[in-house]
């Protein structure tokens, strides 16, 4: 069994972004659903790595959208950003306190720009109970690349063979398997629980 299960924090703690969040953003922005989308995630991995602000990454969204936007629409638009991504699943944070008090370690990996990692930090208190939370913003690496798990093991002070990663999306546990650490795909409580639990579990996903 592993000594530590590292998170993914959208998609396994966190829900993913909100429909209703999808739809406040297009209309904020002002332009079509199917133009918006393609900028808003071909520009997102500097954002996300903290290499651009959120007013800098909001004007070249607007830029690729060949539209102008001013600092109260972005204003809106980061705000908006935040609130989309803003669920989390109570199941979920139980598993993570669970696990931190039977002596396991956690720790957190997650993509995410630097205005929602501030919005974690001050409304979920649960974050206490990470060892290590690696936000990409902060770290200067994002899922799938090696150094974002070799930045994990580094601050954990462990192999990676000793680290269980969990996260739904096989292109970031394969990444992480690459590099020698065991992962679980997620896709639901039942089985992240028995992943986490039970020994082997997780390469028998």
């Amino acid at each position: 069994m592993a000594d530590t299960v590292l998170f993914d924090l959208f998609g396994v703690i966190a829900r993913q972004q909100s429909s209703s969040g999808q739809e406040l953003l297009v209309t904020t922005a002002a332009v079509s659903a199917s133009v918006f989308w393609e900028s808003y995630w071909a520009l997102r991995m500097p954002y996300d790595r903290g290499e651009v602000t959120g007013f800098e990454y909001w004007r070249q969204v607007a830029a690729a959208l060949r539209t102008t936007i001013d600092d109260n629409q972005i204003a809106r638009l980061i705000d908006a950003d935040i609130a989309s991504w803003s669920a989390v699943d109570d199941d979920m944070v139980t598993l993570v306190e669970q696990t931190a008090a039977s002596g396991r370690r956690v720790a957190l990996l997650s993509n995410i720009p630097e205005e929602l990692a501030v919005h974690y930090e001050e409304h979920h208190r649960w974050l206490q109970h990470f060892d290590v939370v690696a936000f990409s913003c902060r770290i200067g690496h994002a899922k799938p690349e090696p150094d974002a798990y070799r930045w994990c093991c580094r601050a954990l002070d462990l192999a990676p063979g000793r680290i269980l990663f969990v996260d739904d999306r096989a292109e970031n546990v394969q990444a992480a398997e690459a590099i020698g650490m065991p992962g679980h795909l997620f896709i639901g409580l039942t089985q992240a629980r028995q992943a986490i639990t039970e020994p082997d579990m997780a390469l028998r996903r």
